[in-house]
């Protein structure tokens, strides 16, 4: 007996993810995103934050750093479509933060939230990047 074919494909579904773009709203403190895909499989996005900030000074959004991951959809092996909400996550920056302690606020803000994404910091004071990965 022939099993019949879905047209699952499971490689082309777990490449699909958020893509992750990021801006910096700091006169002093710069972001770069290294890895621009956070993927359903496990490959983690990664963005990488520079120098210290000047911070935030009163309303608006100067002082601000932001990371976007897109929304996106997938399918799941059962045929079921997962439709994955965007997310905007914009924080404000002290005068005197460190790139790492940046990247350590984004990475609490991610984890505390009820998103399906887990974030781990790495780096110093100068140089830190956050890995943002996908986990349903």
């Amino acid at each position: 007996m022939k099993k019949k074919n879905n047209g699952y494909n499971s490689e082309a579904e777990l490449a699909k993810g958020a893509e992750l773009t990021a801006s910096s709203y700091d006169k002093t403190q710069g972001v770069d995103v290294t890895a621009a895909k956070v993927t359903v499989g496990g490959k983690a996005g990664v963005a990488e934050f520079t120098g210290t900030a000047t911070g935030r000074d009163g309303a608006g959004i100067d002082g601000t750093m932001s990371l976007w991951l897109s929304i996106f959809r997938y399918t799941r092996p059962d045929g079921t479509v997962n439709h994955v909400a965007g997310w905007n996550i914009m924080l404000a920056l002290k005068p005197g933060q460190t790139a790492l302690d940046t990247a350590q606020a984004f990475e609490s803000y991610i984890n505390a939230g009820k998103r399906p994404y887990r974030a781990k910091a790495s780096g110093d004071g100068d140089r830190a990047a956050v890995s943002i990965t996908y986990k349903e």
